[in-house]
Order: structure tokens, then C-alpha cells, then sequence
């Protein structure tokens, strides 16, 4: 059952590129293999940053993030859970660094739909009931944060057409989405995740299609 569409996250790096450090040189070529769909090898340069960046929790996120993305394409169920158990593994060494983040929140969940996209049947009752405790979770901890907002109303969705319902309840949240995206602020700390305005028009097109 593919009920959670891949995010595609767009990341803009504002860096004096005559001023890089390691960390920024390493971060900037993994998000390039990122770009390229070379995820698995983002991964790996992203888990190799978080060794030496033992105390920044971005590395490790975007480690597991990249990782749980591949698992949407795993056929054979042994690989897809050596997968994410290191994803989850990823994503546990980021909260340790970052608790109570909902950016982490947020892969954690598309984590748990990773196994539900695989087989639904199996894995759905189980890790919806998860995902609605983490969605409520990183809502509760960021109410204005635009990629909560649109994480939880696609995932909303995607089980509203999985039950026959319609959709059109969660277009307003998609609404509330973008108008937090357009005033976000752009934060400091250089490779924050800031993607999710592009997804969020996409989806508002189709609900008012």
C-alpha cells in the first residue's frame, strides 16, 4: 500500500564557499550525491560526517532520513529491515543529540510508513497507531513549524483515500502549511532543513483540481 508520497527536500546553502570547514565541505558534497538520487551514498557521507560531528545532530538525521528514503524501493522484506533498523539507529543517535525535535519527529514517522508502503496489511494497524502518536507528538512541540503541518496532512490523506474517505478535510491544513512556509524565517544554523513549500503547492493544486 503506498500511501505517503517521497518528500523531496530542498535544502539552500548559504556558505562562503572560500570559507568552508570540513564539516561544510563534507555536509554540501552529501547533499549533491542527494541531489543526483544517489541516496545510499549520501547516507554513508552523511553517518561518516556524524562520527567526527559527535555533537550536531544533523548529520545523524539526514543519515537516517536518507537511508529510510531508500527503503521505499526495497522489495525483499530482510533488506528493508536491516534498512531501517539502521535508519532508526540513525535517527536515535540524532534525538539523543536533539531531544524533543520535531524535524526528527517527522523522519521518524516517514520511517514507520516506509514498513506500511511495503505491506500495508501487515505492518498498517501497527504503525499507523504509531505515527498518529508522533504526529500529535511534534505538533504538541511545533505548532507553526510548516513541515509538521504538511507531514501530518499527507499523512492524513494518504489514509483517508486508504479508507475510501475523502481528502478534502486536510487542504485547509495544507493551506495553513504554505502561509507558514511563506513566513518562515530562515534559520542560522547552516543545513537546518527548510524544504516543503514546493510539496505544499503541489498538494493544494491537486485538492483544488
Amino acid at each position: 500500500m503506498k500511501i505517503f508520497q517521497l518528500l523531496i527536500i530542498s535544502v539552500i546553502i548559504n556558505i562562503n564557499l572560500q570559507a568552508q570547514t570540513p564539516y561544510e565541505k563534507g555536509m554540501k558534497q552529501a547533499f549533491e550525491l542527494w541531489d543526483q538520487n544517489k541516496l545510499t551514498e549520501a547516507s554513508n557521507l552523511f553517518e561518516r560526517i556524524s562520527t567526527v560531528e559527535k555533537d550536531n545532530w544533523l548529520p545523524p538525521f539526514y543519515a537516517g532520513y536518507t537511508l529510510v528514503l531508500t527503503a521505499f524501493e526495497i522489495k525483499d522484506e530482510a533488506k528493508l529491515k536491516l534498512t531501517l533498523d539502521k535508519a532508526k539507529s540513525l535517527l536515535s543517535q540524532a534525538e539523543n543529540l536533539s531531544p524533543d525535535n520535531a524535524e526528527i519527529l517527522i523522519a521518524q514517522a516517514l520511517h514507520n510508513t516506509a514498513y506500511i508502503n511495503f505491506d500495508g496489511q501487515k505492518y498498517g494497524m501497527s504503525m499507523s497507531s504509531k505515527n498518529s502518536s508522533i504526529y500529535q507528538k511534534a505538533i504538541d512541540l511545533a505548532p507553526e513549524n510548516p513541515r509538521v503541518i504538511l507531514a501530518k496532512a499527507e499523512w492524513d490523506m494518504g489514509s483517508a483515500r486508504f479508507f475510501g474517505q475523502s481528502v478534502e478535510p486536510y487542504c485547509k491544513d495544507l493551506q495553513r502549511a504554505l502561509e507558514l512556509f511563506q513566513n518562515e524565517k530562515k534559520s542560522e544554523v547552516p543545513f537546518y532543513p527548510d524544504w516543503g513549500e514546493k510539496r505544499a503547492k503541489q498538494i493544494l493544486e491537486e485538492c483544488k483540481g
